[in-house]
């Protein structure tokens, strides 16, 4: 991972990098590609979310092709902001080392929802929804 020229770097950190941090990552990578580049990993690992995928296919954004990434491959790099997403990684994840600044925000896990396919799509619109918002302002409120 090489360090972008002129771009803010962001770690999105979920304990199983498959659906909040996997949103977090496309989403800052499609809306605010000029002044920042985004990656994601989880404390646990396991796979990208399907529905995850979907949601984020309505908004044109391909997330179709990410993986699940391990936290420990990116030990060592260096990113202006670290962010939690999840208070289980928050608490996993106290302490990144080379991160300029450390900030959660939590987010219901979307993953976790149950339901028709229907229910359970509009539950991670709404996650989708909430991130796209929050990171409007947190990304406003640091330039």
């Amino acid at each position: 991972m090489d360090r972008p020229a002129g771009r803010k770097t962001i770690l999105f950190v979920c304990t199983h990098n498959s659906a909040r941090s996997q949103m977090a990552e496309g989403l800052v990578n499609a809306f605010h590609k000029d002044g920042h580049v985004a990656y994601s990993a989880g404390t646990k690992p396991t796979a990208v979310n399907p529905h995850a995928v979907k949601a984020m296919a309505e908004l044109d954004i391909d997330i179709s092709k990410n993986k699940a990434k391990n936290l420990k491959q990116f030990r060592g790099k260096k990113f202006d902001y670290v962010i939690t997403l999840c208070d289980s990684a928050k608490e996993e994840c106290a302490y990144f080392p080379r991160a300029k600044e450390y900030v959660h925000a939590g987010f219901d896990n979307p993953s976790e929802f149950q339901g028709t396919e229907n229910q359970i799509m509009a539950g991670f619109r709404r996650v989708r929804d909430e991130l796209r918002e929050w990171l409007r302002t947190f990304i406003h409120e640091k330039n």
